[in-house]
């Protein structure tokens, strides 16, 4: 029996639709929330994600600024520049888009974002709240997959869930949400990684299995357990003559393999890429009604 396709794009879309009622009511009582993204250089993958943020904020009504930087741009005139955003009332949220060029110190930059318009949740104070387990802004990748297992029906709490990856954007974040005692969370959460000396003994015992890793397809059918939910958080080009530009876009878990062991599978792409941005949109709500006093 093959798998459910859990549609990352259509939960997102149901996500922006309740967003956008939401701005309306906001925009009823004179407030309007507000996101600028920095982006500096000409990196094609920076700038498409920047225009798909500034377009979905256009579609739900949120203020979208996006600013523009050659990549000569100086850490001290980024500094300058995140110095101003802070101070701007019409700026609710502020992300600056990664990865900034080598000579720019990524991490001073982050900590300088004023964290109550931190919509990324990289801040260490809003990574310190998010281990405290009183979050503000969470990180929008594993908001979104908490999502995603939410509205698809696979509600993680009580379950063995296993995480491929510790990374800062997704793996480490993940697994402090989902070990939280909430009635969306609540699991029992283990981190895989290289050091893992065979990571098939614990995805064959998983109820829910996250790909995290930046390997391309490599969660094969064999290593699943029948039933388990598949989330792919993988992005990788591998090459592919067949495809028309000779590449083409696969996640971590080798889908066809997967699709008829697992009894849930987000696609790449369609899972959870979409989500993200429709968390990123939901933190800036969030940062406007904290911003107003209306939470």
């Amino acid at each position: 029996m093959s798998a459910e396709i859990i549609d990352g794009k259509k939960i997102s879309d149901d996500i922006k639709s309740e967003l956008k009622a939401e701005i309306v009511r906001l925009k009823n009582q004179g407030v309007v929330p507000g996101l600028a993204a920095v982006l500096v250089g000409d990196n094609p993958a920076s700038a498409l994600y920047v225009k798909m943020k500034a377009k979905a904020c256009e579609k739900i009504g949120i203020y979208s600024e996006v600013i523009k930087c050659e990549n000569s741009t100086t850490h001290d005139e980024m500094v300058d520049l995140v110095s101003e955003l802070n101070k701007r009332e019409d700026i609710d949220g502020i992300l600056v888009q990664s990865p900034l060029p080598d000579h720019i110190d990524e991490p001073a930059i982050t900590v300088l974002i004023d964290p109550g318009k931190d919509v990324d949740g990289f801040h260490p104070l809003n990574q310190g709240l998010l281990l405290a387990g009183r979050p503000r802004f969470e990180p929008a990748t594993p908001m979104g997959i908490v999502e995603i297992l939410e509205r698809s029906g696979h509600n993680p709490a009580g379950k063995n869930v296993v995480i491929l990856g510790r990374g800062f954007l997704v793996g480490r974040p993940l697994s402090v949400m989902l070990s939280t005692k909430t009635r969306l969370t609540n699991a029992t959460v283990t981190i895989c990684h290289t050091g893992t000396p065979d990571i098939s003994d614990y995805t064959k015992k998983a109820d829910i299995i996250v790909a995290a890793m930046g390997k391309a397809m490599f969660l094969k059918g064999d290593m699943i357990k029948p039933g388990a939910v598949i989330i792919d958080v993988g992005t990788n080009q591998i090459d592919d003559p067949d495809h028309p530009k000779g590449k083409r876009l696969v996640g971590d878990v080798d889908f066809d393999s997967a699709k008829d062991i697992a009894g849930a599978i987000t696609p790449v792409p369609g899972g959870v890429g979409p989500m993200t941005i429709a968390m990123l949109l939901k933190n800036t709500v969030k940062a406007c009604k904290i911003r107003n006093g209306l939470i």
